[in-house]
């Protein structure tokens, strides 16, 4: 992969890399400027009347665009008979609604776009009409207004000339009054460092910038915020472009940064500056890429789902790199999901019209080069496979701390792939609605928080180590100590210690690829008092027959083999992860933990060393971390 350096940018003052630091929009060079240039003619938001014939010839001089765009219609006819949206709040949440209406309106309105067929054009405008004629768009919880603004925007800015005057009237009226004119002054969001402040600017300069020319002092306010406030979560990447929130929030955020950042160029001609401010953004499809494993299954750390879809924010990434490379992934990925049958949820891909406004045509592939691959940051991963083909061996581990956003007690955990099956899990996360309603206080990271009750959330539930009973420590952090990519001895040790402060005096676990097998090695010292118990668990839904020291799994037709090396006599059992111990705790249909117990002295050092591998023989020799 190559470094990504091709970029047109204008940079902005300092002030964007000084937190907290306000500026007047007039001091942000050029904005005044380019906003008074800025036309009164529509389509403008991501293409113009002057580009869209170009749109359409790079999509027709490629099959796998066209067919793209011929699946997109196709789910835009079978959203033409379906009733228009109603303003269905679940808990504290519009999002499902407003995600909705951005598939919706998307598909219908690209699809007019690149047909001229009216039908189009009536279904969005009669679902633009709906929502807008809501009472609000739950502005308490702005991601629904955000996503609802940009679904709008879209529909107005690409339908515009089709529009009566009337329905351009009410339409504009909701963008302004339920979406920009609910973002107050200083909401959280506007200087927070996670995905919320990605969404909603990203919404909120979507809808100024459709509505230009009417709210032109609305638009310079969106602009100006969005510029100063989305740097604190682009910082998030740095330095490597790891997203602490794990690959499916990656999807979302950086989807919406991406729009965010396109919007400007597309509207204004210039980024001003987003996309190099943080350095770790434009490195950022390297982790998107490698977070995959070979099952399709992303390493689904924290609250992240477990498989992805097509991602368009990668086409965007490929083109600004200009590396291809990055689509190993989505190319096929995208042949598939095209291959399934058009329904008015378009796939569930509310974005996908925007992989053919970035996309570019995609031949042959080469694989990646880079088997294995380390980002450092807030949440350090380390990453390994033998190959990027289906059976490869895949092995992901991470550090960081449970206080990173949509954290779990999950530092040292791992997945693992072999022969084309996933053998260590996350069970990730519970939904978030089913906590809530019952009174869970879901979103507080501290010590002693209900958060951690939660049976998927902690550390008891995930592969790493529980020593007596007890929790990982939130305010702990495991930084990656040790990594290499030699291909013949990729390795990674993190320092566990900070977070079983209190339980143990020193933890450090080291993983090793050694040919197609893991070792996963944990060295542990026990503080001054008479015993210590640890357990060394994997989570897995494998079928386990235990056999003293060793196991052997199997699913969907393949097998591979545990067996612990240290300490002597430790024999493996398996731990019920089925049937969680609290009532508002989801189930875990087929879901087991394999593992076993040490008890030790006090001041005892101990290493406890994990072997899993494709061939029932496959000995590694131990060695300690420190001569790794």
């Amino acid at each position: 992969m190559k470094t990504c350096t091709r970029f047109t940018t204008v940079l902005i003052t300092m002030f964007l890399s000084t937190p907290g630091m306000a500026q007047a929009a007039d001091e942000i060079p050029e904005l005044k400027e380019r906003l008074a240039q800025v036309t009164p003619a529509h389509p403008r938001l991501y293409f113009n009347p002057n580009t869209v014939d170009e749109l359409k010839s790079r999509i027709h001089t490629d099959p796998l665009l066209e067919s793209t765009l011929e699946y997109i219609t196709a789910c835009a006819d079978e959203m033409i008979a379906l009733e228009t949206l109603e303003r269905d709040q679940v808990g504290k949440r519009l999002l499902g609604v407003s995600r909705t209406c951005l598939r919706r309106v998307s598909y219908l309105a690209f699809s007019y776009t690149m047909t001229g067929e009216e039908k189009y054009l009536k279904r969005a405008e009669a679902e633009m009409l709906a929502v807008c004629g809501f009472s609000d768009w739950n502005p308490s919880h702005f991601l629904d207004v955000a996503e609802m603004t940009a679904a709008v925007a879209l529909g107005y800015d690409w339908l515009y000339n089709g529009l009566s005057e009337e329905s351009r009237e009410a339409i504009r009226a909701g963008i302004v009054e339920k979406g920009l004119k609910a973002s107050k002054p200083s909401m959280w969001w506007q200087k927070g460092d996670n995905n919320w402040n990605q969404v909603c600017h990203a919404g909120m300069v979507m809808g100024a910038l459709a509505v230009l020319e009417d709210e032109p002092e609305l638009a310079e306010t969106m602009v100006t915020r969005a510029i100063q406030g989305v740097p604190h979560a682009m910082k998030e990447y740095e330095p490597h472009g790891v997203y602490p929130e794990g690959p499916s929030y990656w999807a979302y955020g950086t989807t919406f940064n991406v729009l965010l950042n396109a919007v400007l160029e597309s509207v204004l001609g210039s980024d001003f500056g987003l996309n190099t401010i943080k350095p770790g953004f434009m490195k950022t499809p390297d982790f998107f890429l490698h977070a995959t494993g070979p099952t399709g299954l992303y390493y689904n750390y924290s609250d992240c789902g477990t498989r992805g879809n097509v991602s368009p924010a990668m086409h965007w990434f490929a083109d600004k790199c200009d590396d291809s490379g990055l689509l190993w992934r989505e190319k096929p990925l995208l042949q598939e999901f095209i291959q399934e049958k058009p329904t008015g949820h378009g796939g569930s891909n509310r974005v996908l019209p925007f992989l053919l406004i970035w996309g570019q045509p995609m031949g042959a592939l080469d694989a990646p080069t880079i088997n294995h691959w380390k980002g450092d940051g807030r949440v350090p991963v380390a990453i390994f496979r033998t190959a990027w083909e289906e059976k490869a061996t895949f092995v992901g581990i991470k550090g960081g701390s449970p206080a990173a956003n949509h954290g779990h007690m999950d530092i040292g955990s791992f997945v693992l792939d072999m022969k084309g099956v996933r053998w260590g899990i996350d069970l990730g996360a519970q939904g978030y609605n089913s906590l809530e309603s019952r009174g869970i206080d879901l979103w507080n990271r501290s010590q002693n928080s209900e958060r951690w009750t939660v049976f998927r959330l902690n550390n008891y539930t995930h592969s790493t180590l529980v020593v007596d009973g007890q929790l990982q420590q939130v305010k702990g952090n495991g930084p990656i100590t040790k990594f290499s990519d030699d291909p013949n001895n990729p390795l990674v040790t993190i320092d566990l210690s900070s977070v079983y402060d209190e339980q143990l005096v020193a933890a450090h676990r080291g993983l090793r690829l050694v040919n197609e097998a893991v070792l996963i090695q944990d060295e542990v010292k026990t503080l001054e008092k008479e015993k210590t118990t640890i357990r060394w668990g994997m989570a897995t839904n494998a079928k386990v027959t235990l056999k003293g020291n060793a196991a052997t799994l199997e699913q969907a037709g393949e097998t591979v083999y545990m067996e612990v090396t240290s300490p002597k006599g430790a024999m493996l059992q398996v731990y019920d992860l089925e049937n969680p111990p609290n009532d508002y705790d989801s189930k875990n249909p087929n879901t087991r933990m394999v593992g076993f117990e040490v008890e030790l002295p006090a001041n005892a050092t101990e290493t406890l060393a994990v072997s899993i591998s494709p061939k029932e023989t496959s000995v590694i020799d131990l060695s300690p971390l420190a001569d790794w």
